[in-house]
């Protein structure tokens, strides 16, 4: 792979506004301003990162998640392109080069989270097991609606993945003219496809972590292919998704942390604990204590939660460090597409951030509150699942809708239903099916935590 090809500027759809020839800002930073100023962007202000429903507001949401994950990984693509740079490890790259995978990476940090639906991850897991449990039970008209989706399409929604429907949200699902969502350069819709697979060629059992999930839905089978053929990727996971991914497990992996303290499920005395008994290297404990004891010395609280935010921000200096190092020393193969781990995998550095998830899981996932608002979303997604797709199996019925269907179809915002009709258009009615299960999907993958929460109560008469 070459850089020439994985930063390419080509876009789905043509420039509207005819401005380019007087502005002087780079295609990619065009992507970012065009990233900020979206809805979909916004929305993630109201979406789960761990807590769903949380009325903090310390806790972080999936906007401020992305933002760190924007900051942090900008951090790391400057890092290693003043590596490579500094090395000379490969003579096509320039400061130019080193200029636009920044942008690229910060952007893509904004957008990695965009197509996730309300609840977090536990909103993904409930779509999937609502369609496990349906779909075989389902009909279109007098046939079984698994007698005509094809293979891959019943396991885009036996599977459905948050990554895959970010790839629909940010080429079709948001609101444009063109129809190509927001048009961003296929250079940063690559580097946010973090996993090159359909549901039906993905390994979730893989050794090699590009094939664990799906990235792309059959639906957007096309929009992939030209963003694998212009960027030179064809089948390969581009470079920039390592930094993506290493930004994004480094930015959870300490907030998480931080957040289980904030709410209580973990303190000074058990994060030192559990990171002993978990076999950390010494130096990571001592640096702990260290901070827990300059933050007595200052008068800080002894439940040592500004020790711990310290801590913090120095695992994360480490992290970005070691991650930069690991992908200088995988350069050649990282461009070959040959690098099939994280960057942060088979060092110490690699052993604390897993303790660190699994402490957070531990003490904060499993816990009772978690779990009421877990049930509390399952009871959301599937009632609103449960309503909306029969509805939806109905809207191009030659039987007059029922009432109610007419009603719950009329949640379905005007933006979504074009999306479908051009999806559609010159196809014959059994292979609508498809898009017309997509039509549901994306209403509730699109709402926000409230906005879902709010929803339920108001059509269940709950005050």
């Amino acid at each position: 792979m070459k850089w020439s090809q994985l930063l390419s500027d080509h876009r789905a759809g043509r420039e509207i506004s005819g401005l380019s020839g007087s502005d002087l800002r780079s295609e990619f930073q065009k992507d970012y301003h065009r990233i900020i100023v979206s809805a979909s962007f916004r929305r993630l202000q109201d979406k789960t990162q761990v807590f769903p429903l949380d009325k903090s507001d310390f806790i972080r949401t999936r906007l401020t998640h992305s933002l760190e994950v924007a900051s942090i990984g900008r951090s790391l693509a400057e890092n290693i392109s003043e590596s490579i740079l500094e090395r000379g490890l490969d003579n096509e790259f320039t400061e130019r080069t080193a200029s636009r995978i920044i942008s690229v990476i910060e952007s893509a940090g904004l957008i990695h989270d965009i197509g996730n639906p309300p609840f977090g991850h536990f909103g993904e897991e409930s779509i999937r097991e609502w369609f496990g449990r349906h779909l075989p039970r389902l009909r279109y008209g007098k046939r079984s609606v698994l007698e005509l989706l094809t293979p891959q399409q019943a396991a885009d929604l036996y599977h459905f993945e948050g990554n895959a429907q970010g790839l629909r949200v940010l080429t079709k699902l948001h609101f444009s003219e063109n129809g190509c969502g927001m048009n961003l350069t296929y250079g940063l819709l690559s580097a946010m496809v973090k996993y090159p697979n359909s549901s039906v060629g993905m390994r979730p059992g893989s050794d090699a972590v590009a094939d664990r999930k799906m990235g792309f839905f059959e639906a957007e089978t096309k929009i992939f292919n030209d963003i694998q053929r212009w960027t030179g990727t064809e089948g390969k996971r581009n470079p920039l998704v390592f930094i993506l991914e290493a930004a994004d497990d480094i930015a959870y992996a300490t907030a998480d942390i931080e957040d289980a303290v904030k709410k209580g499920f973990l303190d000074y005395p058990l994060l030192r604990q559990e990171l002993r008994m978990r076999g950390i290297d010494v130096e990571f404990v001592e640096s702990l204590e260290s901070a827990y004891g300059r933050s007595l010395r200052k008068g800080e609280r002894s439940d040592g939660e500004h020790a711990i935010k310290l801590w913090l921000l120095r695992v994360q200096d480490i992290l970005i460090l070691k991650a930069t190092e690991q992908f200088v020393a995988g350069y050649r193969q990282l461009m070959a597409g040959q690098y099939a781990k994280p960057l942060l995998s088979g060092c110490r550095e690699a052993k604390l951030l897993t303790a660190l998830k699994r402490i957070a899981y531990d003490y904060a996932f499993t816990s009772q509150s978690i779990f009421k608002t877990e049930i509390a979303a399952n009871n959301i997604i599937n009632y609103l699942l449960g309503r909306l797709v029969p509805a939806a199996l109905l809207y191009r019925a030659e039987v007059p809708q029922g009432l109610m269907e007419e009603k719950y179809l009329s949640l379905i915002s005007e933006n979504y239903r074009r999306v479908y009709e051009r999806a559609v258009s010159g196809l014959p009615d059994d292979q609508c099916l498809y898009h017309l299960l997509l039509l549901a999907t994306d209403t509730v993958a699109g709402m926000t935590d409230s906005y879902a929460r709010d929803l339920y109560t108001d059509l269940n008469g709950i005050t």
